[in-house]
């Protein structure tokens, strides 16, 4: 396929004109095959917005591409081997017809393919599968014969192998326990260290609370007297020292009738 074919085969892509029946959405017993309007008040018909384009010259594709496949051959359909002939295999690829049965297909197909044509609708045809099943348990029974047929040489390698693996088995197992028991003497020394360093950091702990107390008892007691005797010795003393305030006599209101007395 050249570059020019190439080229206009894009171009007809890029128009991507889509034409549908008017009303396809409506009812389902109608297909989006394209129907021409023919209504009198039809809205398609009429060109109205929205309401899909009619099939005009400018939405047609190249005249050198037109009706050619998109893998750049132009299709013929084929259902015998005589229609082979006349065909032009550097411009044309084939599509065998779906009626073609598979004894007429499989050497069509042939026949088609060994003379450079090709073929857009290939099949994987089903022939030689009873055959395949035959053979598969040949293939078995050859692979127990081969089993029986080998020399007791290999046997005894494998009995040595299981042999040197339980050897190795074992000494993996005696090296864990190894490991289990040295580390359970060290578990065993800590543990017995541990206490002997608790005894230690619990003496200097219990000095200090039995010294705080006789600190208390060694205080000058002079300090304590003085505070405490003197507002106590002195607060009886005065009190006892003042005496009562005599009561004042109360001085009697002069009535009116005094008074005129005394003038």
């Amino acid at each position: 396929m050249t570059t020019e074919i190439k080229r206009l085969i894009q171009v007809r892509v890029e128009k991507g004109a889509t034409f549908k029946r008017d009303g396809y959405g409506k009812k389902k017993q109608l297909s989006d095959s394209w129907r021409k309007p023919r209504g009198q008040h039809n809205k398609q018909r009429e060109q109205k917005k929205a309401k899909g384009a009619l099939p005009k010259p400018g939405f047609g594709s190249p005249i050198a591409v037109r009706g050619m496949h998109p893998s750049g051959f132009f299709e013929v359909l084929i259902s015998s081997v005589k229609e082979l002939e006349g065909i032009d295999p550097k411009t044309h690829a084939i599509r065998i017809g779906a009626t073609v049965g598979e004894r007429t297909r499989v050497g069509l197909q042939e026949k088609a393919i060994a003379d450079g044509f090709k073929v857009l609708n290939v099949r994987m045809v089903k022939t030689g599968t009873k055959q395949e099943k035959v053979q598969k348990p040949e293939k078995v029974a050859d692979k127990k014969q081969s089993e029986d047929k080998k020399p007791a040489k290999s046997k005894a390698a494998a009995v040595a192998v299981k042999k040197d693996t339980k050897k190795a088995d074992t000494k993996k197992a005696d090296t864990k326990k190894a490991d289990t028991k040295k580390a359970e003497k060290t578990v065993e020394e800590v543990e017995k260290k541990a206490p002997v360093k608790e005894k230690k950091s619990a003496k200097p702990k219990a000095e200090p609370a039995e010294k705080v107390p006789e600190k208390t008892k060694t205080a000058d007691p002079s300090k304590t007297t003085k505070k405490t005797a003197k507002p106590k010795t002195e607060e009886p003393e005065k009190a006892k020292a003042k005496p009562k305030a005599a009561a004042k006599p109360t001085a009697k209101k002069k009535t009116v009738s005094e008074v005129k007395k005394d003038e």
